[in-house]
């Protein structure tokens, strides 16, 4: 008998990758010009010269033992010491290499969390709707519950919602900001206001509540106003990032767990991170990466295009009369329909060939996720059809 949860996971796609699936197949007959596909989060600027430059002079200059060998577990000292004197450098932290983890990515990272900390099937992890689908994957996965806090209508922070959900089985809380799907940044205001009340909570408790962030699109910020940095807020943070986002590599499977250096027992954390990560089988990431990001670390992402396509949907659509959360960053817009159902909405856009994703799996049955990373003639030509969809409800 094979689990018949698995064969389910194993057969029914996510609604993102059937709507990219459907676009696929409608290229071949329409032409993929004519597909104005909107449906995955696949950066669509390529990575910087720095990274190919960085892979061609390690596979010239190295014994490819070295870029084809293992690392250790925990990931090459080089790579972990390089991420360690940017953040201290940007962040003014004193971070050392063995705070952090390199993994195969920010799903890696998140999985292996979630493992490390739950102790116990009655072990909740908060998460806060509008959210990655896989994120109930994940925790349940790793033998936690996912327990759901639902959205602002701004898609801010609820913190009342979180204030009715945090109790004695509660062992973490996970965020996500800049917030895929809807493109908000948390202010730090909102990011002091949750940590104090997640700090008088684990007194209360008189238990370890873990603040983890995920953090894939943490460079991707249009607006002057800096990302807040958790562990300034709130000393039990994990960061679960990722370099998919922020320098065009997401099939390279990069990225990495930072424990805070504040963390309560760091060292036991990290040992938990560690024995999760060998449990799961994703010890040792990509070495030719961990050595491309040892070169790249510093390398910031171009986001021009972004912003010109953020700006160009954003204007557009709530000229329109649509209403959006204006996305201060990732590559995203969370779009309200206009009747409050997104699968009704999303089925119309569909007949002409415009693929928005319906919000169900994001937490939400009235809006709709549009990626954005995409040629911005994309954009431009999805403006008409979406302005035909919106005078149909009018």
């Amino acid at each position: 008998m094979l689990s018949q949860e698995m064969i389910k996971l194993g057969t029914q796609r996510s609604v993102i990758r059937e709507l990219f699936a459907y676009g696929l197949q409608r290229a071949e007959v329409v032409g993929a010009e004519n597909v104005l596909d909107f449906s995955l989060g696949n950066p669509s600027v390529p990575a910087p010269k720095e990274v190919q430059e960085a892979i061609i002079d390690i596979v010239k200059n190295n014994d490819p033992m070295v870029y084809h060998g293992y690392s250790t577990s925990q990931g090459h000292a080089g790579c972990r010491k390089a991420i360690a004197g940017n953040l201290n450098k940007r962040f003014n932290k004193a971070y050392s290499p063995n705070d952090f983890f390199i993994t195969c990515g920010a799903a890696a990272s998140l999985c292996i969390t979630f493992r490390a900390v739950t102790a116990s099937s009655q072990d909740e992890i908060i998460v806060l709707a509008p959210y990655f689908p896989e994120y109930k994957v994940f925790i349940e996965g790793q033998g936690a519950k996912m327990k759901l806090v639902p959205s602002r209508s701004d898609m801010k922070l609820n913190l009342e919602g979180i204030k009715k959900a945090v109790n004695k089985n509660t062992k973490a809380l996970l965020i996500n900001s800049p917030n895929n799907p809807s493109g908000v940044v948390y202010s730090k205001e909102e990011i002091k206001e949750l940590s104090d009340y997640l700090m008088k909570m684990q007194e209360e408790l008189s238990q370890t509540i873990y603040l983890i962030s995920d953090e894939p699109y943490r460079e991707l910020v249009f607006s002057d106003e800096p990302v807040p940095f958790i562990p300034h807020y709130y000393d039990n943070t994990i960061i679960c990032y990722s370099w998919s986002k922020s320098l065009s590599m997401p099939g390279e499977r990069i990225g990495y767990i930072l424990v805070n250096d504040k963390c309560q027992d760091n060292e036991t954390v990290m040992a938990a991170v560690g024995g999760a990560a060998r449990a799961l089988g994703y010890v040792c990431a990509p070495t030719l990466f961990q050595l491309v990001i040892e070169k790249c670390i510093d390398v910031k992402p171009n986001l021009e295009v972004y912003k010109k396509n953020r700006d160009i949907l954003y204007e557009g659509l709530t000229k329109m009369g649509y209403k959006v959360a204006k996305p201060d960053g990732a590559f995203y817009l969370f779009i309200e329909a206009p009747n409050g159902n997104s699968e009704e909405f999303s089925e119309k856009a569909k007949a002409h060939d415009v693929l928005v994703v319906p919000g169900a799996g994001f937490g939400t049955d009235t809006h709709l996720r549009l990626s954005y990373c995409v040629d911005t003639e994309k954009c431009e030509k999805a403006l008409p059809v979406f302005e035909k969809l919106i005078k149909e409800y009018k």
